[in-house]
């Protein structure tokens, strides 16, 4: 995976709005979808990130933090390992636009976090979204709910280097596996996307309708073969493929059904497939 800049190293290396009723046809043009930014990226000691919302979160709700699992601080989750509600201290850089620092939130609870099938961190602030908005006039990213589709054009937005990262959507890997690792249908990029270490975490956005459709996780760093920061794309067959210089992420549209009310992860609400611990169905 992309490594962490800072702490541990890889080897080698919402304002939520509630569904409204439908409104009467009208001749005014669509709203415009204001290009991607920084606005609302945050920066972590070793990585990315981005204050998120999905459809249903409500402005009293704790705001949520989505970074990748690779980047919690208590290193890279195992194999098969899913945190669910862990005491956090972290804290996080919030941007502007233009990448100017606004303030620093607060983690209270790693909310979940797993690299297991998905590469994926979400954090629990102390500050609600209103909190948010009100201090730093910051609304979260939004979650699409919908899998994102080929050819789309998309903005990697990194807190860490306050910088964005251009490309589309090339495809997608049945099985992206590197290192102890695989993830599942991880999201392609064009080459023109050549992000690198501390980008780790950063919101995938869609440049048609402004939402996050993934998490910047990976990349193809010296072609070798699913490898501790070479992943490699396994078929249905079992056939390895290596792309060189690619890079990849992990799509986060499944992440929508897993939050309940109060903006709190349930893993046992219906239609919620995230990786969960054992135990739990």
């Amino acid at each position: 995976m992309i490594k962490p800049l800072v702490g541990t190293c890889f080897a080698a290396l919402l304002l939520g709005a509630t569904a409204a009723p439908a409104a009467a046809v009208s001749d005014e043009p669509p709203a415009r979808i204001r290009a991607a930014d920084l606005a609302g990226t945050v920066a972590l000691s070793n990585c990315s990130g981005s204050v998120v919302r999905v459809p249903g979160s409500q402005p009293g709700d704790r705001a949520l933090v989505l970074s990748n699992g690779h980047c919690v601080e208590s290193g890279f989750p195992a194999p098969g390992e899913v945190v669910v509600d862990r005491p956090s201290t972290r804290s996080f850089t919030l941007l502007d636009g233009a990448g100017g620092r606004l303030g620093t939130l607060r983690a209270d609870r790693i909310a979940y976090a797993t690299m297991t099938d998905t590469d994926m961190s979400l954090y629990r602030l102390t500050s609600t979204y209103a909190d948010v908005e009100s201090r730093y006039g910051i609304t979260a990213l939004e979650l699409d709910g919908q899998r994102p589709a080929q050819g789309r054009a998309i903005t990697v937005a990194s807190g860490y280097w306050k910088k964005l990262y251009k490309c589309g959507i090339d495809g997608f890997a049945y099985r992206l596996k590197e290192g102890d690792w695989t993830w599942k249908d991880s999201v392609r990029y064009t080459s023109a996307c050549r992000t690198v270490g501390g980008t780790s975490g950063s919101p995938v956005i869609d440049d048609q309708t402004g939402k996050v459709v993934a998490v910047n996780n990976t990349g193809n760093e010296d072609g070798g073969r699913c490898t501790d920061g070479n992943p490699c794309e396994v078929d249905e067959s079992g056939r390895v493929t290596v792309r060189r210089g690619i890079n990849y992420a992990q799509q986060t549209y499944k992440v929508v059904p897993c939050v309940g009310a109060g903006n709190k992860i349930d893993l046992s609400r219906a239609g919620c497939e995230l990786p969960k611990p054992s135990g739990v169905r």
